[in-house]
């Protein structure tokens, strides 16, 4: 049995939430690749996927280690040259990869902490100058060209983050339970459990997708009153989605949402956040932003005003939204009433934006357009894509059709249809 953070929980439960990455996350082909991007610290768990994918027929499972310590003594103490420089050879592995048809495993954790000495300026920085890089492999990701699933394990620091009155081995195996219960991985069968998960999805996306809503109303009493504009023939996707080939996988572990791409200058009003935001190692808490036009005009966080600033000027296309998502309040995640201080969590509680880059997946036929189509049908494009949590429990959402007749789409955080 592996031990540590893996204690408490049984090797077949283990075993099955690496199958449920495997087989249904990224839906692992015979003779396919897969790439696992792993921390050290989550080693473990890496070489567990690796054997259940060498079992499903990989053929090679290549795991690409990561250090937070070691990025840690590199922001630090890195010359400015090398702060602003991602290698070439580092982007062409990501394209040896991609030209091999590779799959992507990505496994988290939070470590809250692990950064706080270093400079937002500084990682900034070098994530604007690796996303520039790498924005092939990225456009590939947005675009499900590509199968890719992000999940996460717990970590010693993060558990107790989240349950600071338990002890250590009560925090673990707390968010143990809860990382299951919300990833929808702790029953006999996950994967059939995702099957039945992403039925509802499909109910739900069929009726948005033919009601074409001109614009979504999201207000509640923390002060939220965001007019979305949406583009003409846009596609809300969710849950499962289909890769180049038709092939099905499920990019989030867990996933709840059921989102679209905003009109990119159809944004008007105000956001509350209403979960900390963590980007880049910091935590940006009790902040809100303002839109006009659809561009984010003033902005404001009592704790992480700067590491806001870096993240919303990190180009043009990060003063604008690239997704809107709608989740339910009565979702297992939800129903934990937690903060998790973890965006892919945090964000399947309620509804979210999403800040930077459009997925051309949002809109008819958007794979087979050009850069110049997507934005003249109202995409925004940015280096990056970050979620931002919104959503409450008097959250009210109304659909508004060409001529302006409304449709209530959410009722007090939870769906109306």
């Amino acid at each position: 049995m592996i031990k540590g953070i893996y204690e408490f929980i049984s090797e077949a439960q283990l075993k099955k939430y690496a199958e449920l990455a495997v087989r249904a996350g990224v839906n692992l082909q015979k003779n396919q690749l897969l790439v696992i991007h792993s921390d050290i610290q989550n080693a473990a768990f890496a070489r567990l996927i690796q054997t259940v994918a060498y079992e499903a027929g990989a053929s090679n499972v290549f795991i690409d280690w990561t250090d937070e310590q070691s990025a840690k003594e590199f922001y630090l103490n890195a010359a400015d040259s090398f702060i602003d420089h991602f290698p070439d050879w580092q982007a062409a592995r990501f394209k040896e990869w991609d030209d091999a048809g590779a799959a992507y495993i990505h496994i988290i954790s939070e470590n809250l902490d692990v950064f706080k000495e270093v400079s937002t300026e500084r990682i900034n920085r070098f994530q604007k100058a690796s996303r520039t890089k790498l924005r092939d492999y990225y456009a590939k990701i947005r675009s499900h060209e590509v199968r890719w699933c992000l999940l996460a394990v717990p970590y010693v620091v993060w558990a107790t983050k989240v349950f600071p009155n338990l002890s250590i081995e009560e925090a673990l195996q707390s968010l143990w339970k809860l990382i299951l219960k919300g990833s929808r991985a702790d029953g006999k069968n996950p994967i059939k459990d995702w099957e039945s998960h992403n039925r509802a999805f499909e109910s739900r996306k069929k009726i948005l997708n033919e009601s074409q809503f001109e614009a979504l109303h999201f207000t509640n009493s923390r002060g939220t009153d965001l007019l979305v504009g949406l583009p003409k023939n846009h596609l809300y996707i969710g849950g499962g989605v289909i890769d180049k080939n038709g092939i099905p996988f499920f990019p989030n572990i867990p996933t709840e949402e059921i989102f679209t791409a905003p009109h990119k200058n159809k944004v008007n009003g105000k956001l509350v956040g209403t979960k900390p935001l963590i980007y880049g190692g910091s935590v940006i808490e009790e902040f809100y932003l303002i839109f006009k036009d659809g561009r984010i005009t003033d902005y404001y966080a009592a704790k992480g005003q700067e590491v806001l600033q870096n993240l919303i000027e990190t180009d043009e296309g990060s003063h604008y939204l690239g997704e809107i998502a709608l989740v339910s309040n009565k979702s297992p995640l939800a129903h934990a009433d937690t903060l998790f201080y973890n965006t892919l969590f945090d964000e399947n509680t309620s509804c979210h934006i999403g800040i930077g880059n459009a997925s051309p997946s949002n809109i008819q036929n958007g794979i087979d357009q050009s850069e110049e189509e997507l934005k003249a049908a109202g995409l925004n494009t940015s280096l990056l894509l970050v979620n931002v949590t919104f959503g409450t429990q008097d959250m009210k959402v109304v659909g508004i059709k060409e001529g302006g007749t409304e449709v209530l789409l959410m009722k007090d955080g939870d769906f109306q249809f």
